[in-house]
């Protein structure tokens, strides 16, 4: 996820996509996203266990910050708000 201007990146791990959100876009979650007003879905994955979506988790946070452009730009080259 991001912010308007997409200068911030979040990345997180949801077992319900809809619900969380949702949760970022009300701010009812205190901490970083209601900070930088991350509100924006701009890159999602399916894993079939939470398993491998905690190890994609971990490998995405260790990356560069032009990684994760990177990754976003592979399935959202403009960076536009995903609806699902």
């Amino acid at each position: 996820m991001t912010n308007k201007g997409n200068t911030v990146l979040y990345t997180g791990v949801t077992s319900n996509l809809a619900r969380r959100i949702e949760e970022h876009k009300s701010k009812r979650i205190k901490g970083f996203t209601q900070k930088y007003n991350v509100t924006k879905l701009v890159f999602a994955e399916c894993f079939p266990y939470i398993k491998y979506a905690l190890m994609a988790e971990k490998k995405i946070k260790a990356g560069s910050r032009q990684k994760k452009i990177d990754l976003i730009k592979s399935i959202n080259p403009e960076f536009k708000k995903l609806e699902f």
